[in-house]
């Protein structure tokens, strides 16, 4: 009886373990960089609204102080703030419209996952993989 209670206890912290973690990779992900491409070698045009949208973050990033695990949770308010604004205008079509997204849902992600963080280490990380989310976009798109 005894050895079942302590098999499950470590059942129950193995399972636990695995999946904080798991939600951590997925807040980094980076494939996305694999997968997003050029408009045969040149940026893609995107919408001015979705163009001010990523400065106003930009903005946001350089700006916003980041100290306690509130400030980073106030971070996360303020982009989603932004990029739901983002979504909302963005008129584009086709494969830049699909390039836009391969770059988007990342940061989506890496937002979300700010916005639940309970650590310094893990905030801060998440915010530099964030700023580089969010200054690759003039990597792709004009």
């Amino acid at each position: 009886m005894k050895k079942s209670i302590i098999l499950i206890f470590l059942m129950i912290l193995i399972f636990t373990g695995c999946k904080s973690n798991k939600s951590q990779d997925e807040g980094l992900n980076e494939q996305w960089m694999n997968d997003i491409q050029l408009n045969n070698g040149e940026k893609w045009n995107a919408n001015i609204e979705t163009t001010e949208g990523v400065l106003k973050m930009q903005d946001i990033l350089k700006t916003h102080k980041t100290s306690t695990i509130e400030d980073y949770h106030e971070l996360a308010n303020q982009l989603n703030e932004v990029k739901n604004k983002v979504v909302k205008e963005c008129t584009m079509k086709g494969a830049s419209h699909d390039n836009l997204h391969i770059w988007l849902y990342p940061l989506i992600e890496k937002v979300s996952a700010l916005s639940e963080v309970s650590t310094i280490e893990n905030a801060s990380v998440l915010k530099n993989s964030i700023v580089e989310n969010v200054n690759a976009y003039s990597k792709y798109f004009q």
